[in-house]
C-alpha cells in the first residue's frame, strides 16, 4: 500500500477540466493530471435521467493533500455536486510513486 491516490473527477467540458487541472498542479496538490475527452455519462439527477457528454480528469496525488484537493475542486467546479472520488494506489513503479509524493506539497 502507498499514500498515492488516483482521483477521478468529471467535468462538463475541456475548458473546465483544464482550469481544474492547471490549478491542482500549480498549487502542488497534484503531481500530474490527465484529461480524457469523449466521455458519456448516464445518470439520474433530481429524479430525471440524464445523458451528458463529459470529460474525465485523472489526478495523481497523495492522501495528505486529499482534503485541500477536494476543497479546491469544489471551488472551481461548475457542478452543484461534482464527482470527486479517490482510489488508493496499492502498487506501482516505485520511482513514479516517489515522484508523485515529491511533487505534491502536503502543507499549505
Amino acid at each position: 500500500m502507498t499514500d498515492v491516490l488516483l482521483v477521478l473527477i468529471t467535468a462538463p467540458d475541456q475548458t473546465s477540466a483544464e482550469r481544474i487541472a492547471t490549478e491542482l498542479v500549480e498549487k502542488r496538490l497534484a503531481a500530474c493530471v490527465n484529461i480524457i475527452p469523449g466521455l458519456t455519462s448516464i445518470y439520474r439527477w433530481q429524479g430525471e435521467m440524464h445523458r451528458d457528454p463529459e470529460v474525465l480528469i485523472l489526478v495523481k496525488t497523495v492522501r495528505a493533500a486529499w482534503e485541500r484537493l477536494q476543497e479546491t475542486v469544489c471551488n472551481l467546479h461548475p457542478y452543484e455536486l461534482p464527482e470527486i472520488m479517490a482510489v488508493e494506489v496499492s502498487d506501482g513503479l516505485a520511482a513514479y510513486l516517489d515522484w508523485v509524493a515529491a511533487e505534491v506539497r502536503t502543507n499549505p
